[in-house]
């Protein structure tokens, strides 16, 4: 019995010999390979390593720049004021190169503005201090269109005299004793350029178009 565990002892590390020595890796048995190559293809190539700088890191780890959003503004109606017949053969020769369809001259008629006006006062301090005593009795005040009026204050603009002179009489039962109804604007007959569809691209050219204008500002179309 003893001679038999002996034998098979010495047959079991005579397999393990084998096995471990890989002799039967042909029929599929043995241990996993550790030996080159397949060790090489798993190592790190520590040559290939560099050890990077304080702004070298930083710039990696920021995140990269957002791409640019570019955001169409909708086209829009912009109209001048009344202008002189006489004076638009410029401002038409101009409009020439612009696509057709994109603007009118239009005949127009500005009505005349009449106004409750207090005024002219000498200094701009005495204005502020119109200012605050109508303030103190609830009285809204605006700015004033026509430059020869000031310095002056606009109680309020109407389309005709008759209805100005209907506010004055309101505001003299507040408190108001030195107003007046003034003319502000006359009546101004002419023509309006129009630009109903104005896109991104026209937009762009508005500049050759100003010294036809003459200075005066496009306005939203009412």
């Amino acid at each position: 019995m003893l001679r038999l565990t002996v034998l098979l002892l010495l047959l079991a590390n005579a397999v393990y010999f084998v096995w471990a020595q890989g002799l039967l890796l042909p029929i599929g048995f043995g241990p996993s390979q550790q030996s080159e190559p397949q060790r090489l293809g798993q190592q790190l190539r520590p040559e290939a390593i560099r050890i990077l700088s304080t702004t070298e890191a930083a710039r990696m780890e920021a995140p990269a720049p957002a791409a640019p959003v570019f955001v169409a503004v909708q086209p829009e109606c912009l109209e001048s004021e009344p202008l002189e017949e006489s004076g638009t053969q410029p401002l038409r020769q101009a409009l020439q190169a612009w696509p057709a369809g994109s603007w009118t001259l239009d005949a127009a008629v500005e009505p005349s503005r009449w106004i409750v006006y207090m005024g002219k006062y000498l200094t701009v301090e005495n204005v502020n201090r119109k200012k605050a005593e109508l303030r103190q009795i609830g009285v809204s005040f605006e700015p004033l269109t026509n430059p020869e009026l000031e310095l002056g204050l606009s109680l309020g603009g109407f389309a005709s005299r008759t209805a100005a002179n209907q506010y004055l009489e309101r505001l003299t039962e507040r408190g108001v004793r030195t107003a007046q109804v003034v003319q502000e604007r006359p009546e101004v007959r002419g023509r309006v350029l129009k630009l109903p569809q104005l896109d991104d691209v026209l937009r762009a050219r508005l500049e050759e178009l100003q010294p036809a204008l003459g200075g005066r500002p496009l306005r939203p179309c009412r």
